[in-house]
């Protein structure tokens, strides 16, 4: 069986007439019937196929510098001059080859434990789940057989993604469940080159190499690098930049595909189909200051621990969020993707023309080895200035430092209206830390959007701004309190302990140091 991830089709696409169809990876520059978007089965893969085209693009046809860059945006290039920059690699790129390297394959793969091929998934049930048959709400044998395509994408996701998967099964690159960021195109009817191309850095900024076919940039193409001792590790300094696009912790290698029929995944039938896998353990161990170019990380101020990949989290991805992700937020060290900063920096005047672009952010978020929920979102993007940027920084993490102050005494106040004594629960209150972030988000977003269009030499926001916001924390807060204390019977739920709460929340609200300034920074354009 010969199928080859460059030189078959089977990427899966909408074209500008709404077509579906199946392409290879140098096909997304076709002039007739332009191709549009990935149109994957799963939103897991839609990212993991993203990814995997922008790698293929840094890795074979990386631009040399921004002047470079700028020509490709402008003028699409030809399918041909793509043809002939991935065929390069092509040979890397065989998705089933017994007898030499294969697509995210240990190459010399010794006996290991065999697994179904449902096993990819990154929210299948583990091997001890499902031996203590505690597989409840995944099921087991949900999917037994995955097209070609479907078990590409399926196995690139799992390696990017890579969770703790015991001992020994090492988490991928970026740690376990990262989550990725990219930057889309202010235009709703942009191709899909364009949303691949605009997260491609140039050679000045990630080193690239004529020597791609070696295993320090695609790591299956040689002998895998061990971990079965501490040392055993694999630093950014042990191998090629480029290999953050193809990090490959988990040995794997395919079983034949025999069998055919429908895929359990994608729902085409297809010959043949991929039913298992061999996996062991101890594959590459990524450890070191590894910073990967589409990934946020909260760095350390006193440079003391290696940068942290920034994950899914309870609750979702909101506004609380957005600083860390879209520019930096100082008090915490997060920092936006390497990619979306150096967007920020130079590209931004070049793409965005004074409009919203928006930052596409997604990820698993998961509890050790189990995924709790795939979160996906997307965040405004601003054309600013570099003062612009740091006034915008300074006021957004105002107005989200005091949202959470206010999260947190909302939350104590529900808490002590639900129980007698709080100090005994125990329980997940992020529901209501959701409702005050989702009822709040559409307001932050429109002040947020005002605060951008400032001039970069106004010293202040405006006055007003602050009193939106303050008006806007004060309604909810009590909203919020109401509705979950009313509307709900928890353990002896009593109107006394209700009307307590509700007294203390507002002791505590208009109290509240962040509250204050705002108040006082809103006092200042009535006295004006």
């Amino acid at each position: 069986m010969n199928f080859n991830l460059i030189n078959d089709a089977w990427i899966p696409v909408v074209r500008q007439d709404g077509s579906n169809d199946k392409i290879m990876p140098w096909q997304i520059t076709e002039r007739d019937n332009p191709v549009m978007e990935i149109n994957a089965p799963r939103p897991d893969f839609q990212g993991a196929l993203y990814q995997f085209m922008i790698g293929l693009l840094q890795t074979c046809f990386a631009p040399e510098d921004e002047d470079e860059w700028l020509e490709s945006w402008e003028e699409t290039p030809t399918p041909e001059a793509l043809q002939e920059a991935f065929e390069k690699v092509a040979e890397a790129f065989e998705l089933f080859n017994p007898d030499g390297a294969a697509f995210m394959q240990d190459l010399n793969f010794p006996d290991g434990e065999s697994k179904r091929i449902s096993a990819l998934l990154i929210e299948a049930p583990g091997t001890k789940t499902i031996k203590d048959n505690l597989d409840h709400f995944i099921k087991r044998g949900q999917a037994n057989g995955f097209c070609s395509s479907c078990v590409a994408t399926a196995l690139f996701s799992l390696q990017l993604n890579a969770p703790s998967g015991g001992q020994g099964h090492r988490v991928g690159l970026r740690g376990g469940g990262p989550l990725t960021t990219l930057m889309m195109p202010s235009e709703s009817d942009e191709s899909l080159w364009r949303k691949l191309w605009l997260n491609v850095l140039n050679d000045e900024e990630i080193k690239s190499t004529s020597n791609i076919l070696n295993c320090s940039v695609l790591p299956w193409m040689g002998k895998t690098r061990v971990s079965d001792n501490k040392q055993s590790i694999t630093t950014p300094e042990s191998v090629h930049p480029l290999q953050m696009y193809w990090g490959m912790p988990r040995r794997i290698r395919l079983h034949k595909p025999d069998n055919q029929g429908v895929c359990d995944i994608c729902g085409q039938g297809s010959s043949p189909l991929f039913d298992g896998y061999e996996t062991k353990n101890f594959g590459t161990n990524y450890e070191g200051a590894w910073v990967h170019p589409l990934t946020p990380y909260r760095f350390d101020p006193k440079k003391e621990k290696p940068p942290l990949s920034l994950k899914g989290q309870q609750g979702g991805l909101g506004y609380r969020h957005w600083l860390g992700l879209v520019l930096q937020e100082p008090e915490s060290g997060d920092k936006a993707a390497t990619m979306v900063r150096f967007i920020n920096d130079e590209r931004s005047h070049l793409v965005f023309k004074g409009q919203l672009g928006s930052l596409w952010c997604f990820g698993f978020d998961m509890d050790n080895m189990k995924a709790r929920c795939w979160y996906d979102s997307h965040f405004p993007i601003f054309n600013l200035n570099d003062r612009q940027r740091e006034n915008l920084i300074d006021w957004a993490g105002e107005l989200i430092r005091s949202a959470r102050e206010v999260t947190k005494m909302l939350r104590s106040a529900v808490k002590s209206a639900w129980f007698r004594r709080t100090e005994d629960v125990k329980g997940d209150m992020s529901m209501i830390d959701a409702q005050f972030w989702q009822a709040t988000e559409t307001d932050f977003y429109l002040l947020l959007d005002k605060l951008a269009k400032l001039p970069g030499d106004t010293r202040m926001a405006s006055p007003e701004i602050y009193d939106a916001w303050f008006k806007v924390l004060q309604k909810h807060v009590f909203q919020v309190f109401e509705y979950a204390t009313m509307s709900s019977n928890p353990e002896d739920l009593n109107l006394r302990r209700i009307v307590l709460a509700n007294q203390n929340l507002k002791k505590k609200f208009y109290g509240n140091k962040h509250i204050k300034t705002l108040r006082a920074k809103a006092v200042k354009e009535v006295v004006a």
